[in-house]
């Protein structure tokens, strides 16, 4: 299945996607990666930022892609995506789509 690179970024505690080399904010805007192989290679280049501390707890999680949109398979995933879930006015999800 489909995965995507996420992390936490430290300096302000966003959750962020791994694009290309670098770092986005919207998961519509990550990498999508189809094999373990790939997955594993950009783990590890991301591992360079953990080590810079620009972000904290790298990891690869599934997703749905289907016209230009990319869905999180899990609801753990799906909250982490969207931001605090204490007010639907704050974080990503308050961001029209």
């Amino acid at each position: 299945m489909p995965q995507v690179v996420t992390a936490s970024r430290l300096v302000d505690g966003i959750v962020v996607f791994w694009s290309h080399g670098g770092w986005v904010e919207l998961l519509d805007q990550a990498q999508v990666l189809q094999t373990k192989d790939d997955v594993e290679a950009n783990i590890k280049s991301a591992q360079a930022d953990v080590a810079a501390n620009l972000v904290v707890d790298v990891f690869a999680f599934e997703v749905k892609a289907a016209a230009g949109h990319v869905e999180a398979v899990t609801l753990r995933d799906r909250i982490r995506t969207a931001g605090p879930t204490v007010h639907r006015d704050h974080g990503k999800q308050a961001v029209a789509r």
